[in-house]
């Protein structure tokens, strides 16, 4: 899913040993869950959590059950044996610091339910469904009418009638419906104290005993708030809480959100950016799939030492393979951007070896593309159009330059 922008400030991805923590915090049913950073430490939370466990690789990306980022761990020793697997493990660009240790549960059905901000409506979205466990884009796309989709008014909330309406409308049976009201009660709770964009739980479980519980959770905190809270700080770097690249992003003022994609994307303004995320995802289409790698916005003051800083993130992504450039010239000049650029890859030197399609448009946007032919760095492409400029970014990601621009209709027959 693509970022979300909530007023000057970012939204923060929690790890899941974190939503956990905080889910257990407001009442919300929970099994037992321990960190662990080493293969010791996992074995110790698997002894102290006693019989089956599950140990699970703690990254902010998705997929990691198809990654072997999942392990089911009968024993101890188990758990020490795959904590020593996962850990270390490249899921997707993200390297694997940590694992949580959790008890094992017998599971009877698997359900579906999020709470986000709804910013088209100005309200809320709650978000339910029966057939838990898998994508949530998946099932939208394959079972739309599986996904129950219900607005709640911030000024009331998820109150027990607004509960009963959400698992009516998921399709719950009666009893377990019943059972399933309270919870949806308590993880709104959780969005709403601590004032996140989103809270979902995939799966919320009924275990053969009959129990209700949220087996895995995201939430996803309004960086704006966080100074009504004095856990943020601990949330961001408890046990390497941020990301190596999100954390030099945030120490450079950056707004940058990692994503799954092969094509890094630098704009200036939020809006200019996500229409960014949307056109190279469409441009990837013909390219072999590529889609963006990040979202990252230098901001509408764009200067050169942001441009840099943001350069040294992007091409510091091992999972990044070209790096598209989208900048308009408005409080800040194209000319300033081209030479923050220059000053990038001149600081970088052969530690740059990914090629840049640079777009400039706006405020002296002529001395700036002087600015960039003048260098004539091999690694530099001026395109004219964000479209073209999105397509060349694409094609280089799919490793080749050369190769002429299929049409869609033609990469789909490829395929």
């Amino acid at each position: 899913m693509a970022p979300s922008k909530a007023g000057n400030g970012f939204a923060v991805d929690l790890f899941e040993y974190q939503a956990r923590d905080l889910f257990e915090a407001h009442g919300v049913p929970v099994l037992k869950g321990i960190v662990a950073s080493t293969p010791e430490t996992a074995r110790k939370a698997a002894e102290e959590i006693g019989g089956l466990t599950v140990v699970k690789a703690q990254v902010k990306v998705g997929g990691r059950g198809k990654a072997g980022g999942v392990r089911v761990a009968p024993t101890s020793a188990d758990a020490f044996a795959s904590a020593e697997a996962i850990l270390g493990m490249d899921i997707k660009g993200h390297t694997v610091n940590q694992v949580m240790v959790a008890q094992g549960a017998e599971i009877a059905e698997e359900y579906y339910f999020s709470i986000l901000l709804d910013r088209a409506n100005r309200s809320y979205l709650a978000m339910c469904s029966v057939e838990g466990g898998m994508e949530i884009e998946l099932l939208a796309v394959q079972k739309p009418q599986a996904l129950a989709k219900v607005e709640v008014d911030p000024l009331v909330g998820i109150d027990e009638a607004k509960a009963r309406e959400i698992v009516e409308a998921a399709g719950f049976r009666p009893g377990v419906a019943e059972k399933v009201i309270p919870v949806l009660m308590k993880i709104y709770q959780v969005y709403y104290a601590e004032e996140a964009t989103l809270v979902e739980v995939n799966p919320l479980v009924l275990t053969d005993d009959g129990d209700v519980i949220a087996l895995d959770g995201k939430i996803t905190l309004d960086e704006n708030a966080d100074f009504r809270h004095e856990n943020r700080g601990a949330l961001a770097e408890s046990a390497g809480g941020l990301d190596i690249l999100e954390l030099k992003a945030k120490k450079n003022d950056l707004n940058y959100v990692k994503l799954d994609g092969s094509v890094g994307i630098i704009g200036n303004g939020a809006g200019l950016v996500m229409s960014t995320l949307d056109i190279v995802a469409a441009a990837g289409e013909c390219h072999g799939g590529q889609r963006p790698a990040n979202f990252l916005d230098i901001g509408g003051g764009a200067s050169a030492e942001s441009m840099a800083a943001g350069l040294d993130v992007i091409l510091g992504d091992r999972q990044v393979r070209s790096v598209f450039v989208n900048v308009f010239g408005g409080i800040t000049a194209c000319d300033v951007v081209a030479r923050g650029i220059v000053g990038a890859l001149n600081v970088l030197g052969d530690q740059a070896t990914k090629p840049l399609v640079v777009r400039l448009d706006g405020n002296n946007v002529e001395e700036g593309r002087r600015i960039l032919a003048e260098f004539d760095h091999p690694l530099v492409i001026v395109v004219d159009g964000m479209d073209a400029a999105a397509d060349r970014a694409a094609q280089l990601a799919n490793q080749a330059p050369t190769a002429p621009s299929r049409s869609c209709d033609e990469y789909a027959t490829a395929k």
